[in-house]
């Protein structure tokens, strides 16, 4: 009786341990969230996704590029579960197409435009109508900022210049890059006096600095838009809500962002306008002279 009770005991054990094993292996080969972002949203994502897989054991794997380059991607077949996009634009080109998973789309984070230079470049500049801009160019430099044809900084930037009388005389001036920390990189190398970034950028470059932040109406309001994918993952919306903890709120605060309302927009028809300006903080500008 003492052997059979024992051998049962020791089948027991075996058990539970295969069992824990088993439960480990999967917990170690779990897929991990993809989520396309916009570049700006590098640093603060990359201190967010940790906290999140530390609360849920859930690891998280972030592409970062230009909001219109992901965008395509996902149009192409990637599988994102998530997506963040620096502008409306890019988001209602994925909701057209039904590629958002309805009801999770909402306005995360706000932002603003900012002109730098150099760490030690001498320039100084108020941004207003008929400004001197390409004066301070030189006779040969060029501006660093997004494509404005198609990536988020540089689309902002092409309307705050216009609505600034600028454009004309500065479009054939400009360096179209990539994404917004490409051309925050140009400035930061001296390769351009001058960059058209957001103010978050700015803030965690220590070779530039602020020269003037761009008037609030001379643009649309900069937000971030973000959503699950209809090929999300089960735990995509649990990361999303995630966004919006104490924690995550912290990070982007303290990077610069506004944290916007949790306001879902899902029944509306697509965003056209967007959320009214929120006040920057000032002394990000201050800190940068």
């Amino acid at each position: 009786m003492i052997k059979v009770l024992a051998r049962g005991l020791a089948h027991f054990v075996i058990a539970a341990l295969w069992l824990t094993q088993t439960a480990t292996a999967a917990e170690a080969q779990r897929e991990p969230l993809l989520v396309f972002a916009a570049a700006s949203l590098t640093d603060v994502l990359q201190q967010v996704g940790p906290l999140y897989t530390q609360q849920s054991n859930v690891p998280v794997k972030f592409s970062f590029a230009a909001s219109s380059a992901l965008a395509k991607q996902i149009e192409s077949g990637a599988q994102a579960d998530a997506f963040l996009s620096a502008d409306q634009d890019w988001m209602n080109y994925l909701q057209e197409r039904k590629l958002i998973k309805a009801g999770t789309r909402s306005d995360l984070l706000g932002n603003r435009l900012v002109l730098i230079a150099p760490r030690d470049s001498k320039i100084t500049l108020k941004l207003q109508k008929g400004a001197p801009l390409l004066a301070a160019l030189g006779p040969n430099g060029r501006l660093s900022t997004g494509d404005p044809d198609s990536v988020p900084v540089g689309k902002y930037a092409k309307t705050a210049l216009s609505n600034l009388d600028l454009w004309p005389s500065i479009e054939r001036r400009l360096v179209r890059a990539d994404n917004v920390r490409v051309a925050l990189m140009y400035v930061a190398r001296g390769e351009a006096p001058l960059g058209i970034v957001y103010a978050t950028d700015a803030a965690v470059e220590p070779q530039v600095r602020v020269v003037d932040l761009f008037p609030a109406s001379s643009h649309a309001p900069i937000t971030y838009p973000v959503a699950a994918m209809t090929s999300a993952s089960s735990e995509t919306e649990s990361f999303l809500k995630f966004l919006r903890s104490h924690a995550a709120r912290a990070i982007f605060t303290k990077a610069g962002f506004t944290v916007l309302s949790s306001g879902n927009g899902h029944d509306r028809k697509l965003n056209r306008r967007l959320l009214p300006g929120r006040p920057f903080d000032e002394r990000m500008a201050a800190n940068r002279h």
